[in-house]
């Protein structure tokens, strides 16, 4: 925490110093704790030990307006999952080109989900955590600009984003943690909106690299042995070397006499690798009663391994089992039921509780968690 409130003083001094403009700062936090409640169960990172590290975070938000249209944000979030080490989150320069165009440059968030921009406020929405389904696609910030449009289209309000970018950073694939570079992110987002419902669309692509050690590594690589083999066409269609990669996703709310309903469908898919196809979504539903809130949510994902190419690999064959193996591991079906509360007990803070129940039909086996904690934001 003083680490925390060190850093954000020095750059607080360091804008004031520099150009004499107003700088403001809020923040938001998540105290959460939580467990899985069957023997041997394992969910979003937890055992069957109590903590409260796993999902918990604190965030400070600065920003300065410099004048003529032009100011400078940035986000500096620690997680307990990473011993609270603060990072850069956010950090973008924001032009204002007329009262309903603005381009950010920077550090910025993709805009891949509803929830992008909130995903780490979870003050902002009423679950525990954003549908882990949906919202797990490896990474969320890309360094990059975007085009912001807002105006009204006959009685809806629309917001229309626009982004150019590259991602290059750690990710995971399966089991194995992978060096990512996603270059010539390329997307659009748009969202309407009218009394109480809205709808959202968003498309992005790239061109995707991912190393991944015991794949990649030198003369010892499960490549190179394909390779050795005679199979350099099977590794190239295999490997992930500059890919052509898509994301799109479709979604609604609505928020209607203390009525909540909200959905999102997403896909994913990496072309010419060994990733399969990565399709999901959820629905929630949920209804205010004052200043509780109880709600329920189902997710599903549905990741469909990529059997057939290594379909005309001989059973026999010493490769086989290592290319199957590659292959089927990013197989996945799993439906999760969530079922929580959310109690506004103060103006700037939720309590909140939630028991998820995951059902991973792949691996033929359920884990279950509960988490409760408080999200509040200042």
């Amino acid at each position: 925490m003083l680490k925390r409130k060190l850093l954000a003083a020095t750059i607080a001094a360091t804008l004031c110093g520099a150009s004499q403009a107003a700088v403001d700062f809020n923040g938001f936090a998540s105290i959460k704790g939580g467990m899985a409640l069957g023997s041997g169960d394992t969910l979003y990172g937890y055992d069957d030990d109590f903590s409260f590290k796993n999902e918990s975070l604190a965030a400070l938000q600065v920003k300065s307006d410099l004048g003529d249209k032009l100011s400078v944000t940035a986000q500096l979030l620690g997680r307990g999952a990473n011993d609270w080490d603060v990072k850069f989150e956010w950090a973008f320069l924001s032009y204002d080109l007329t009262d309903s165009l603005r381009v950010n440059a920077g550090r910025l968030r993709t805009p891949f989900y509803k929830y992008s921009d909130f995903r780490d406020v979870g003050y902002a929405y009423d679950w525990s955590r954003v549908p882990q389904s949906v919202y797990g696609l490896g990474f969320d910030n890309i360094e990059g600009a975007s085009l912001y449009h807002t105006t009204t289209l006959g009685n809806f309000d629309s917001s229309l984003q626009l982004i150019v970018g590259s991602y290059d950073g750690d990710a995971a694939i399966g089991d194995a943690a992978a060096d990512a570079q996603i270059d010539n992110v390329t997307g659009v987002a748009w969202e309407l909106g009218q009394d109480g419902y809205s709808f959202r669309m968003a498309y992005l692509v790239g061109k995707t690299t991912f190393y991944v050690d015991p794949l990649d590594n030198g003369t010892t690589g499960l490549y190179a042995q394909l390779r050795a083999f005679g199979l350099g066409a099977l590794a190239g269609e295999l490997d992930i070397v500059d890919e052509s990669s898509s994301f799109a996703g479709i979604g609604f709310n609505i928020d209607k006499n203390d009525w909540l309903i909200v959905s999102e469908i997403t896909k994913a898919s990496v072309d010419n690798s060994f990733i399969s196809d990565q399709e999901s979504y959820y629905i929630s539903v949920g209804h205010r009663f004052d200043n509780i809130t109880p709600y329920v949510s189902f997710e599903k994902e549905d990741n469909k391994a990529k059997t057939e190419l290594y379909a005309g690999v001989p059973a026999a064959s010493p490769i086989f089992a290592p290319v199957a193996g590659l292959v089927n591991q990013m197989e996945m079906e799993r439906n999760s039921i969530n079922l929580g509360v959310r109690y506004d007990f103060h103006p700037s803070a939720a309590f909140k509780a939630q028991y998820t129940n995951a059902d991973n039909k792949t691996a033929d086996r359920k884990d279950s968690v509960l988490v409760v904690g408080v999200d509040l934001v200042f």
